[in-house]
């Protein structure tokens, strides 16, 4: 019996596993996050994309975003809004946020960090988790993707709330430690992004990015 449900969910997995690998908007995210703010900002913005996969986890399985995604005009409102988020954080990096030195996980070993003080830091921290979570909340592409795939990949034998439930909790799973161990990473080469030159190069790269992606978001059925 174990078995019978073991070896789907596994397949399952390793199906969620590829996706949650493809770059998106939620790395570009994070990486604009992590590097101008620190590790600590990093992680919260990746706690508030699993809060957005977690609600639109809900939403899927009362049925409620089944009823987005078939609805044209609330689709649109939703993506439409989605993509401007993406562009106007897009906008912020090419800009430079203003006093958004490197924190101090990122720019000096044991360092305070500027944003990332004690002046700021509630209102810096509440913003990561949010732009994580409005991000996330925002892309009705995850609607599309919850309703279409997870029926498909749910263990057999299972009712279909428990199956998609189980599932939505996996792709959560599965996106915090594959987006933390990516915040760590970043956190390790510190120095490296704490250079000016390197940080406003990685500002524009994100910048362009995030753009791109929201553009994406905009254009695509």
């Amino acid at each position: 019996m174990l078995g019978h449900h073991l070896t789907p969910l596994l397949g399952a997995t390793g199906v969620l596993a590829l996706l949650t690998l493809v770059p998106g908007p939620d790395m570009a995210v994070v990486t604009k996050r992590a590097v101008t703010r620190g590790r600590a900002d990093g992680l919260r913005t990746v706690a508030g994309i699993a809060v957005g996969l977690l609600l639109w986890g809900a939403l899927t399985v009362a049925g409620l975003a089944a009823l987005l995604a078939a609805s044209a005009e609330v689709y649109l409102a939703v993506k439409l809004a989605g993509a401007a988020y993406l562009c106007w954080l897009g906008v912020q990096s090419l800009r430079g946020e203003p006093g958004a030195e490197p924190a101090g996980d990122l720019a000096e070993p044991g360092g305070t960090g500027g944003a990332g003080g004690v002046g700021g830091a509630g209102g810096t921290h509440r913003g990561a988790w949010r732009t994580g979570l409005v991000a996330n909340a925002l892309n009705p592409k995850i609607a599309v993707f919850y309703t279409g795939l997870l029926p498909t990949l749910a263990p057999p034998g299972l009712r279909p709330a428990a199956g998609m439930t189980l599932l939505v909790l996996v792709h959560v799973l599965l996106t915090v430690v594959w987006l933390g161990t990516y915040v760590y990473v970043l956190s390790r080469a510190r120095l490296f992004f704490a250079r000016p030159r390197v940080r406003r190069a990685l500002d524009r790269v994100t910048g362009v990015v995030l753009i791109g992606f929201g553009m994406r978001v905009a254009t695509t059925s």
